[in-house]
């Protein structure tokens, strides 16, 4: 099945009215904190405040790489308000923590590996005392020439104990002696993103009488960071529980566990309650970036423009610390010659550690980096042949059951030829005006310096694809509970609302399982089962699929007695706007009278199917799902100054199953303007290691006045058979194509080769 939009191109709330209702899966149920945060009243970590409250403040590096020749905290001791002040001799547990590799210490000890690292951190009964105590912390360094470049840590010196490699992938698939009738070649560079959440990192740790402490932080993963907290702290898990906070907005990893661990080791030092409020700066210095990534690409093909062969030399610079890189490096390869058939695949990947800032999990990780590149290459091909770009990719377009260059086939369904015929059919913009009052039609805006005379129009496309869940070999599992009394159902999980619509998801599951229109989600602490992080669409499948079951297991509690009173079995009953009835007519009563006087509960797990690791040739089945999208991108390039309007993207995307429409599109226009941002304006400039610009003001985020025209054509509902509901997670994916797309679009416009994220002026300068 399809959605299909025509001229209101977005999925739209079915009505309510007879037969429609107005809950449950597929209705566009708004979020149940919709309300409170608009009203700024809904509660996030930076707003908490706890009886005796002391301030933190951290001490990090200015230097990209240096040795820590002493640090003398004497100063900021003496100062009247300063409770604490901890170095890394003060932390009792493990030294080092990680994602997936312990590598990263909680504060610097001998040598700093990149700007922003901690070396110190204070407590104190003012904030401003407390930034003041640090700033007196004297530290005295011996500066180090830093490795910056990835290509040269190769032959660097080690920068860490475990080396500057920190992982190699070299997958073969086919023929190495294959070659086609055509060759082109190309170097690509992608910039580092930053993932700009909306609010800073912020948090408290409140001591407990036994001897542990509670972090209050806005943890996407928390029983991971309660466990790494622990270690750091010479505990066991039981003595420290983390309290999820409201998370004001989350695009990737959202806390960096280097800012929660000093701020539990001062509360213990202290005996107090700690808060720290990351200032934007300290935010953009201590979580981690996308990958910034240099990509060599050499495609055979054949007369007709069909794929012989891909050869690809991937580097991503993971900068100090190893955080997910091995996961990026594997999706980069996996699907470096995206969703297209090849038959002979042969690419080098490598992540290597550096002294620039730390790069990590970030919407598309991996994916995002090759799809530019390997759509440029598609470019190329269609401009030597004279090919239609659309056209090109048809004749290469994949279905499922075919191969990736892993040797995995595709079993989930791969509609790419669909979607792709659906935004190149789609009805093109109306030209602009040719006029000069019509200024916001030129790139740059209202008064911009353009000229209409100088403004071409290009169309450009893009076909991406990402893994759902983990990969190879991660143990993707969720557990949840569905309790049910005085009519109303709660649902308690430790998935961690992000802004992917989790609680409003758990919500509509329970109420079309139960028929019960109250449902609440509890708040996430570490006392529940664990669910695992909030990435890569995990909590829609594993999460919303443990609370389906569980849900279901609570309805058979429901109909069991009612079926044995009938003689029936429960499979005969069905439960539809709150009302019990039997197939035959006979049993007719209400949700609210069956559960009265009754207490009904259950838990469930979800574990998708298991996965392998890619073995030394880059080969096994590593994913358990993947999800596809095709945009076409429109953008007048002003082709004398450069600048680039991207006038509109028409969107098609396979999603399984649309389970909130609403919900669905708001999260396809976010990841897609978030694809602008990497394309056009978004690139963390570090000359030297260092920095530069750590704020809003430096760093060009797209506004609401840069968001195109997002025009949502086609929906592809078919659902996949292993996946709860058979729904797909659908915001990374557009992250992943749009940016290749609006590439694709600049170098329509402007005949110039665009080999680089995000776009700069003089490459978009016609010659």
């Amino acid at each position: 099945m399809t959605t299909e939009a025509g001229t209101a191109t977005t999925p739209t709330a079915a009505p309510e009215g007879p037969g429609q209702p107005p809950h449950g899966i597929g209705a566009s149920l708004p979020s149940a904190e919709s309300r409170v945060k608009t009203e700024g009243t809904f509660p996030y970590a930076a707003d908490l405040w706890a009886e005796g409250l002391l301030w933190a403040a951290v001490l990090r590096s200015p230097h990209a790489h240096a040795r820590i020749v002493s640090i003398d905290t004497s100063h900021a001791l003496d100062m009247p308000g300063v409770h604490a002040v901890i170095t890394h001799e003060d932390v009792p547990g493990e030294p080092l923590h990680g994602r997936r590799t312990a590598d990263r210490p909680v504060f610097a000890s001998d040598v700093v590996r990149h700007h922003g690292e901690p070396i110190a951190a204070v407590a104190a009964d003012h904030p401003d005392t407390a930034r003041m105590a640090a700033a007196a912390v004297i530290v005295e360094y011996e500066v180090l020439e830093p490795v910056t470049d990835p290509e040269k840590a190769f032959e660097a010196e080690p920068l860490h104990p475990d080396g500057n490699l920190i992982r190699h992938i070299p997958l073969r698939h086919g023929d190495p002696e294959a070659a086609g009738e055509l060759v082109v070649e190309g170097l690509y560079r992608i910039g580092r993103q930053d993932p700009a959440p909306i609010g800073a990192e912020a948090g408290l740790a409140v001591p407990r009488p036994d001897g542990g402490v509670e972090l209050y932080v806005a943890s996407t993963d928390p029983h991971a960071d309660r466990d790494r907290a622990a270690a750091c702290y010479g505990l066991t898990p039981d003595h420290v529980k983390v309290v999820v906070t409201g998370v004001p907005g989350a695009t990737a990893d959202r806390e960096d566990a280097g800012f929660q661990l000093p701020l539990g080791l001062l509360a213990l030092r202290t005996g107090c309650p700690v808060k720290l409020t990351a200032t934007r700066e300290e935010s953009f210095l201590s979580h981690a970036h996308r990958h910034p990534t240099l990509l060599r690409y050499r495609h055979h093909a054949d007369a007709e423009g069909r794929l012989v062969k891909v050869e690809a030399q991937i580097l991503l610079d993971a900068g100090a610390y190893a955080d997910t890189s091995s996961e990026a490096l594997a999706a980069a390869v996996s699907f470096a010659c995206g969703p297209y058939v090849v038959p002979n695949a042969f690419i080098e990947g490598w992540a290597v550690r550096t002294n620039n800032p730390p790069s990590g999990h970030v919407r598309g990780e991996g994916a995002l980096q090759v799809c530019a590149a390997y759509e440029a290459q598609m470019d190329k091909i269609a401009k030597k042949l004279g090919v239609d770009p659309a056209e090109l990719r048809l004749r290469n377009a994949m279905a499922t059951g075919d191969i990736l260059p892993t040797g995995q086939t595709v079993t989930c369904p791969a509609p790419v030829a669909e979607l792709l015929a659906a935004v190149r059919d789609f009805p093109l913009p109306e030209l602009p005006k040719d006029t000069p009052e019509d200024e916001w039609l030129l790139p740059g805006g209202p008064e911009g310096a353009g000229e209409p005379a100088a403004v071409r129009r290009g169309v450009g496309y893009g076909l991406g694809m990402v893994q759902l869940l983990g990969a190879e070999g991660t143990d993707e599992v969720s557990t949840a509970t569905v309790k049910v009394h005085d009519g109303m159902a709660t649902v308690i999980c430790a998935a961690v609302e992000t802004g992917q619509g989790f609680t409003t998801l758990a919500r509509q599951i329970v109420q079309e399982t139960l028929g019960i229109e109250d449902v609440r989600v509890a708040p996430v602490d570490t006392d529940q089962p664990p669910a695992g992080p909030s990435c890569r669409g995990r909590h829609t499948w594993v999460s919303g699929g443990a609370v389906e079951r569980a849900a279901k297991m609570v309805r058979t509690q429901l109909l069991q007695p009612l079926a044995h009173k009938f003689g029936m079995s429960t499979e005969l009953l069905q439960i539809t706007d709150g009302k019990i009835t039997s197939y035959d007519g006979v049993l007719s009563t209400t949700v609210t009278e069956a559960l009265e006087g009754k207490e009904l509960w259950a838990t469930a797990q979800c574990r998708p199917h298991p996965t392998e690791p890619l073995d030394e040739a880059g080969q096994g089945d590593a994913f358990v799902g993947m999800a596809f999208c095709a945009i076409r991108a429109v953008v007048d390039v002003d082709i004398e100054i450069g600048s680039v309007r991207v006038v509109e993207l028409a969107v098609a995307q396979d999603v399984g199953r649309i389970l909130n429409p609403a919900q669905l599109k708001a999260r396809i226009e976010a990841g897609v303007t978030q694809g602008v941002g990497a394309a056009l304006t978004e690139n963390l400039r570090t000359p030297r290691g260092i920095v530069r610009h750590p704020d809003l003001t430096g760093y060009a985020l797209p506004t609401a006045l840069d968001a195109p025209d997002i025009r949502i054509v086609k929906l592809v509902e078919e659902r996949d058979v292993v996946a709860p509901f058979g729904a797909k997670a659908a915001s990374a994916v557009p992250v992943v194509t749009s940016p290749a797309a609006i590439a694709s679009a600049v170098r329509a416009a402007t005949g110039r080769p665009v080999n680089r994220l995000p776009i700069r002026p003089q490459a978009a300068v016609a010659t």
